[in-house]
């Protein structure tokens, strides 16, 4: 063979990972951070939670997405998406995570500190059951 044949065939080959095995590594971190919580130690639920979420997602996409053998603009506009995303969120996050401010209204079972999963059927008429938007034509039965 030419050494312009050979090299491309070694490029077109390209080595798979062991999904098996990749699968397997996931599993077990699925496992360490689902029981790191339960140590109940506040620096080991972190690392177990975020720092484990990390490794997994870097798995992931090296193994399963093939981003390290995609063309490089490939990883260059995933990097460039993820920079816009925080600064969204450092955008959003210091108005959204205020509980209060001007123009900034609470929803009703904020302030009235209705428990919304206790009854979800009157979660919407406050905390007596009803509210006065029904007006006097409301049903007796009960139906709305």
């Amino acid at each position: 063979m030419s050494d312009a044949t050979a090299e491309s065939v070694a490029e077109e080959h390209v080595h798979h990972p062991n999904y098996t095995r990749i699968y397997v590594i996931l599993l077990v971190l699925l496992v360490i951070s689902v029981l790191g919580p339960m140590l109940e130690i506040r620096i080991i639920t972190l690392l177990t939670a975020f720092g484990i979420a990390v490794v997994k997602a870097y798995l992931v996409v090296k193994n399963f997405m093939h981003i390290d053998i995609a063309k490089r603009y490939i990883a260059y506009l995933g990097a460039t998406s993820l920079v816009f995303m925080l600064l969204f969120f450092a955008g959003a996050a210091p108005d959204v995570m205020k509980p209060d401010g001007s123009n900034w209204e609470k929803p009703l079972w904020q302030q009235t500190g209705v428990d919304i999963t206790a009854n979800p059927e009157h979660a919407a008429h406050g905390e007596d059951g009803h509210g006065d938007e029904h007006g006097e034509d409301h049903a007796e039965d009960g139906s709305h």
